[in-house]
């Protein structure tokens, strides 16, 4: 038996995501004392692949043949269900993200696995399989059992701190026959964002407002992001004006986000933005209204207008 992790790449890259997912799926087959494998599907070299062996994993299956170099779910889809029964994989890991939602679904269904989304914390196997998972957007948790014999767990970002080491996992090539579905099922274009750097991977995020007062005053919150080596990002409303990029948009109809420090600059807080923040490790609020709804949710906050604070936050940084 195995615990599988099924992970994206990017770039020949594991996702930030995806390293979560293996420090996290090796961690529950230290549990249950067996293997944790992990599969990646794509294009990426054998030395990046086996920095696996750096969060756990003793195993690495990599599918990379012509059918899978676009994303294509029925393909993706199909490897994993694939591997998952050649590895008498007893339980199948994720992180949470829009194309691993639809894989994950997919293969549960086939294998009649249970499917646990939003996982928080490692699974409580003293009596069967309970898990803990976030709902009603991070307001509130709740327990479930899994009692199928294949369990499926789609974690959330930042839920363990991640513990690396130095060792590096074998890598073996695999080969699934995905040609039928690439057929009936085909990838006729890819755009991605564009900008430098990935927002739902992004370890810093600096994100606006309305109170950034119009998209020709952002020149100080582009400053300090990119002092900070960070991601832009904005609220809904924000991109609603076309002030920024709708793919900039962070909240519950838009990115969700789960940086190790998320600043806000002059976003009041709503609960719809607050559904796609409340994974960051840290949040830093700054709004000259000392009664605005994301300080109860900020771990540090300024009272002070964004235009007076921001030159000064970027200042320090560079002196840093």
């Amino acid at each position: 038996m195995s615990v599988l992790i099924y992970t994206e790449l990017a770039d020949g890259q594991y996702k930030k995501s995806s390293i979560e997912a293996i420090n996290y799926g090796s961690k529950v087959a230290a549990q249950l004392g067996i293997s944790s494998i992990v599969l990646a599907i794509g294009a990426a070299s054998e030395a990046d692949l086996a920095k696996a062996g750096n969060f756990g994993s003793t195993k690495v299956l990599h599918a990379a043949d012509a059918n899978l170099v676009a994303e294509n779910i029925m393909a993706y889809s199909k490897v994993l269900i694939e591997t998952a029964k050649s590895q008498n994989a007893s339980v199948v890991v994720s992180a949470k993200s829009a194309l691993a939602d639809a894989v994950m679904a997919r293969a549960a269904g086939a294998l009649q696995a249970g499917l646990v989304g939003n996982v928080v914390e490692l699974p409580d196997t003293t009596s069967g399989f309970k898990v803990k998972r976030s709902i009603f957007s991070g307001k509130a948790f709740a327990f479930t059992n899994i009692t199928s014999d294949v369990k499926f767990l789609a974690i959330k970002k930042n839920v363990l701190a991640l513990e690396e080491g130095t060792a590096s996992a074998p890598v073996e090539k695999i080969s699934v026959d995905t040609a039928n579905l690439t057929e009936s099922s085909k990838v006729t274009e890819t755009i991605k964002a564009t900008g430098t750097l990935s927002l739902p991977e992004a370890d810093l995020v600096v994100s606006g407002g309305r109170g950034m007062k119009g998209p020709e005053h952002w020149q100080p919150l582009l400053d300090l992001a990119e002092a900070l080596g960070a991601a832009t990002a904005c609220s809904k409303p924000v991109s609603d004006l076309d002030w920024r990029p709708h793919h900039e948009h962070v909240g519950q109809t838009g990115v969700k986000v789960s940086p190790n420090l998320y600043i806000a600059c002059g976003i009041s807080g709503a609960i719809q933005h607050l559904a796609g923040v409340n994974s960051s490790k840290v949040i830093v609020v700054i709004n000259k209204d000392p009664e605005a709804p994301f300080f109860k949710a900020a771990d540090y906050g300024i009272v002070g207008d964004v235009f007076d604070v921001l030159p000064k936050l970027t200042a320090a940084v560079k002196a840093m």
